[in-house]
């Protein structure tokens, strides 16, 4: 898990667990440009208090996703690539994203096109 006071961040698996604590690993999965873009994403969504304050701020363009990433988020790093998160609550209604304080990171992805291709799974 990773936050402070305000959004909490929870790993979706031990696997992806050791990626993210390695900024080593990190790199060699995705590059040092999109490494550090995902650690200032990070950053910003420990900044906010609630997923939805971080959905009105609209740093990194962030947007529900469809089909078989339905209750996912997308939120930009580059041109293609996204993290891919999960509010930890039940309903993705504006109440229930301002009384959300955690969210699930599933990892780094490119769904443009038809494809789903995880660079961190």
């Amino acid at each position: 898990m990773k936050g402070g006071c305000g959004l909490k961040l929870y790993v979706h698996n031990k696997q992806l667990q050791k990626i993210l604590d390695d900024p080593n690993k990190v790199i060699k999965k995705i590059g040092l440009d999109l490494a550090r873009k995902l650690k200032q994403r990070f950053n910003e969504l420990e900044a906010c208090s609630n997923f939805k304050q971080y959905l009105d701020n609209g740093i990194g363009k962030p947007h529900p996703l469809v089909g078989n990433l339905d209750k996912l988020y997308g939120i930009s790093l580059n041109k293609n690539y996204r993290l891919i998160v999960e509010p930890i609550t039940d309903k993705l209604d504006d109440d229930s994203l301002k009384n959300c304080n955690e969210i699930n990171i599933k990892g780094v992805m490119d769904y443009h096109d038809g494809k789903n291709e995880w660079l961190i799974p």
